[in-house]
């Protein structure tokens, strides 16, 4: 070097300067995602999402497939299960690091002030359904890789780009088919980042578990004007909802965990009557009639029961098992079945685990503050990287408020955006050095 060379500067500011350089093109695709309404249920546009993003990922080196999900729930040709995965080779080998992100929102509901698929921009802020989950983080992830890509072309290893179905309904279109074929085995992917909006200033690590179960009490059919001549379902699980009132809520109150789960009331065991049904059906809309007359023979709970990393599936549903059993030994003509209908353990990735430290020191630089380390509440797709895939070097980072997640008026801020994209950057400027 003569005297006259002017060093390189490092590559941390190089990345840096690279995500801010791009700031138009972070607000301009995050608009452009907002306006590709993929409703979930029943699943719009998700073939129009996959190509819009391949098309842009293509042109940029990534070799791209679209993949439809046959066969899984809620597959259909009229609603179709696309998922795009995107990867870029470096030009050494090296690890892999994967960005996965959800492509379908839910329902609108009621409240917008605002055109809930027209992404405005207002200030800082881009309003839309699904502009915090999570279209927002998916935008940030793209922009990164594309800023990483073009700053350290000769980098090693290789950066991934998802774009998956149905993580609302459970990601069994999604994640979970792309898992049983090996796109998240450890050989294959060894670092999965997933844009959720957690806040920027914080790593989660996994999620508490779940089971999903339907109770049904049975009874006897008659005539409402005799109901003693049958046996109302509807009472009996009357008496259900009081044993679970009285003994079981009681209970999981008490029980506490170490995982750091935000907020601070999902820090126990809960459990939520998801829906009820008893009686007779409801009549479509239009029907103008009355009811008849009858007995209730059958009654319906859906229980969504959240739990603990230091609890087991097996004393969860015993705890339900035995105060039904306790039902059929105290009172009269008391019958039930239970139906599982959905689990998932819960899950945690270590700390110390190499993406965790990676994230975390570039929180660090971008935002002056160590970040905090949280659990989710619910599940999302790291259920599925961990479970099937056996990954569990993933972890939950994005931009984005959670409490605005499914909310009318959604939003996501710019900035929020900027600087988990500049995380995203230097992580993989550190992992794939």
């Amino acid at each position: 070097m003569t005297s006259h060379d002017t060093p390189s500067p490092p590559l941390s500011d190089r990345l840096l300067s690279a995500v801010a350089a791009r700031e138009g093109e972070l607000i301009a695709l995050t608009q452009e995602l907002i306006r590709i309404p993929t409703l979930n249920p029943p699943g719009r546009n998700y073939r129009d999402i996959c190509t819009f993003l391949a098309d842009r990922l293509a042109v940029r080196g990534f070799r791209v497939e679209l993949l439809r999900a046959e066969g899984t729930p809620g597959d259909s040709d009229a609603f179709p299960r696309w998922n795009m995965v995107a990867r870029r080779e470096g030009a050494r080998k090296g690890d892999c690091v994967h960005f996965n992100s959800h492509h379908d929102v839910v329902e609108v509901g009621h409240g917008w002030t605002r055109d809930p698929f027209g992404g405005e921009l207002d200030g800082r802020r881009i309003y839309g359904r699904g502009a915090c989950d999570m279209k927002g983080g998916l935008a940030a992830s793209v922009i990164a890789a594309e800023a990483f890509v073009d700053t350290c072309p000769d980098f090693a290893g290789a950066v991934e780009i998802s774009a998956t179905a149905d993580e609302e309904t459970g990601g069994y279109g999604g994640v979970a088919w792309l898992a049983e074929r090996g796109y998240f085995s450890p050989e294959r992917v060894q670092h999965v980042i997933i844009p959720e909006p957690l806040n920027k200033d914080r790593i989660c690590l996994g999620h508490r578990g779940v089971w999903w179960a339907e109770i049904e009490t049975k009874g006897r059919i008659a005539h409402g004007s005799m109901p003693f001549l049958g046996d109302s379902a509807i009472r009996h699980m009357s008496a259900v909802l009081a044993e679970i009132e009285a003994h079981l809520y009681p209970l999981l109150a008490s029980k506490r965990t170490e995982m750091p789960v935000v907020p601070e009331g999902a820090r126990q065991s809960t459990m939520n009557i998801n829906s009820i049904h008893g009686g007779e059906a409801e009549q479509p809309p239009g029907f103008t009639g009355l009811p008849a007359p009858c007995v209730a023979d059958r009654c319906r709970i859906i229980i969504d029961r959240r739990f603990l990393i230091e609890e087991g599936l097996g004393e969860v549903k015993g705890e339900v098992r035995g105060l039904l059993d306790r039902l059929k030994a105290t009172r009269p003509n008391f019958d039930y079945e239970i139906r599982d209908l959905f689990e998932v353990l819960p899950s945690m990735t270590d700390e110390g685990a190499p993406v965790v430290r990676s994230v975390a020191a570039a929180v660090a630089t971008v935002l002056g503050t160590h970040p905090e380390f949280v659990c989710s509440p619910g599940t999302y797709d790291q259920k599925h990287i961990d479970r099937i895939g056996r990954l569990k070097n993933c972890i939950a980072y994005g931009p984005g408020i959670l409490d605005l997640a499914h909310q009318p008026d959604e939003w996501v801020g710019v900035d929020d955006m900027l600087d988990s994209a500049r995380v995203m950057a230097l992580t993989l400027g550190d992992l794939l050095r």
